[in-house]
């Protein structure tokens, strides 16, 4: 039979090392994971810091308005139209459009300030009759779509969108023109 000294310090011992595991775990694991923190350089190491941003809020505030608006554009025989939104980086747009026959067609963005091509950026080049989705801007600029009719049929395309431009811009034959947009209210 063991004595009772000998039992408090394996109680002891079984205690101490609970205590260790724990704050081992804390420091590893827990506090990169749930805030971000990483004395240790661990959550890192881990991949365990994107966690702590999942449980961010899904509640994005905005100082701006959201707007709606809709564009309309027959394209005649081998006609095209290109319609942008002017988006700081990180807003969103909510989009439909849809064409009375099939269209080529590219959703692409233009950074601001941008020389010739430099930095364009597309998203969805192909051939349809619509598309519809949500559009992140990941940089200041304007974004938007360039619509081509190679059919010998008139097509109209149509457009509608809520989101936080400040306006848009038509480039079409040869030119082009900015769109003021008004807030919701």
């Amino acid at each position: 039979m063991e004595s009772p000294a000998n039992n408090r310090s394996k109680i002891a011992l079984a205690v101490g090392g609970a205590v260790s595991c724990a704050l081992l775990t804390l420091f590893v694991a827990v506090l990169p994971a749930e805030f971000g923190v990483d004395p240790l350089g661990t959550g890192r190491a881990l991949g365990l810091l994107d966690l702590a941003d999942a449980s961010a809020s899904p509640f994005e505030k905005s100082e701006q308005a959201h707007k709606l608006d809709s564009a309309e554009f027959i394209l005649e025989p081998f006609q095209s139209v290109e319609y942008k939104y002017y988006l700081q980086e990180g807003s969103t747009m909510v989009f439909s459009w849809t064409a009375s026959g099939d269209l080529v067609f590219d959703m692409h963005a233009d950074p601001e300030g941008m020389v010739e091509e430099e930095g364009v950026e597309s998203y969805e080049q192909t051939t349809g009759r619509g598309s519809a989705g949500v559009y992140h801007a990941n940089f200041t600029g304007i974004h938007g779509w360039f619509w081509e009719n190679q059919s010998f049929n008139e097509v109209t395309v149509r457009l509608e969108s809520a989101g936080f431009y400040e306006r848009s811009v038509v480039f079409r034959d040869g030119g082009s023109f900015d769109r003021d947009i008004a807030p919701v209210f």
